[in-house]
């Protein structure tokens, strides 16, 4: 069984639970005051349900097909008491995530098919798109892979350096032409490097650009083309990372960033310093796009795989409803 496939340590899970902290107090706080002295989960209850889903970003079409599901099975059940209520939504999400992620297998062993098998970030600034690339090397390092990170965030100051220090701190490959060289070039040379010099994987870093701005999102394009070029079929992967903590406006930024960049999964970072949790089920639910990874502390071994079942048991792990 691969490195990534094995169960959640106990570690992991303890951090899992500590990531989502934030957001499981502040959900299960409103349902129980809106549940306070009712018996049944009637239509005035799942009118506050609905209120407080969307008010943890959930997102208003998954919120909806939530609700639409506990409906119908109040409806079958005739009578469920308030007391049931945990249960039964934690069973409908699971179901809900199931049901609209059942063709997305997703894989964390890297292909033998292949190398090096190139890994292309992207992201706005500020969403820990860099942060999780060293992170996501410490991980394949870690398994015995040779690893080299390509410096193609550019334009942003420091981001070069920032991603050196990763390197140095994981312990493994960096390529970069400095400030203000031409981002196409970076990946190029970057991808020619890891040919040369029997790298496993090729994490390519790109230049932070909002998902409404044109021209720099045409740019993606032009990355790709240029990896491409260099090794046929690169590259392998098109992560797009984001932030947790920005609510609804993920799902803006996911869906410019996958019209754009041919998004092949997502991470989502910063997971343990909002109240925002909800947003995973929510981009997991609408976008038929793998979540591979998400992030739940600052340490480096605080990027963990996304299985939805664990993500919804720790989410529920410890709630109680009167």
């Amino acid at each position: 069984m691969g490195f990534f496939n094995k169960l959640f340590g106990k570690k992991q899970k303890e951090d899992l639970n500590q990531g989502l902290e934030k957001t499981k107090q502040s959900f299960f706080g409103k349902i129980s005051k809106a549940i306070a002295g009712k018996s049944k989960v009637d239509d005035e209850v799942l009118d506050d349900l609905e209120d407080i889903l969307v008010q943890a970003d959930v997102g208003v079409d998954t919120t909806i097909k939530i609700i639409k599901r506990i409906e119908d099975r109040v409806a079958k059940d005739k009578y469920v008491t308030t007391k049931e209520l945990n249960g039964i939504l934690k069973d409908e999400i699971v179901q809900l995530l199931a049901l609209n992620n059942s063709g997305n297998k997703v894989t964390y062993d890297i292909p033998d098919t292949h190398k090096p098998h190139v890994i292309l970030v992207v992201g706005v600034n500020g969403s820990g798109k860099t942060t999780s690339i060293g992170k996501l090397a410490h991980q394949f390092t870690q398994r015995g892979h040779k690893v080299v990170l390509g410096a193609a965030d550019t334009f942003r100051a420091a981001a070069v350096d920032q991603l050196k220090i990763w390197s140095e701190r994981v312990g493994c490959g960096f390529y970069a032409k400095g400030m203000y060289t031409d981002p196409a070039a970076v990946a190029y040379e970057t991808t020619r490097y890891a040919v040369d010099n029997g790298y496993d994987i090729c994490i390519i870093d790109t230049s932070g650009r909002l998902q409404n701005n044109k021209q720099l999102m045409l740019e993606l394009n032009k990355i790709k083309k240029a990896v491409d070029k260099c090794l046929p079929g690169a590259p392998h992967e098109v992560m797009l990372v984001l932030d947790s903590s920005i609510g609804q406006n993920a799902f803006s930024q996911a869906t410019g960033f996958t019209k754009a960049a041919d998004v092949t999964c997502m991470t989502m970072t910063k997971l343990d310093g909002t109240a925002k949790g909800g947003v995973v089920i929510g981009i997991s639910d609408q976008f038929k796009i793998p979540i591979k990874y998400i992030g739940v502390g600052e340490g480096i071994d605080h990027l963990q795989v996304f299985d939805k079942r664990e993500f919804v048991e720790s989410f529920f792990e410890g709630s109680k409803l009167a």
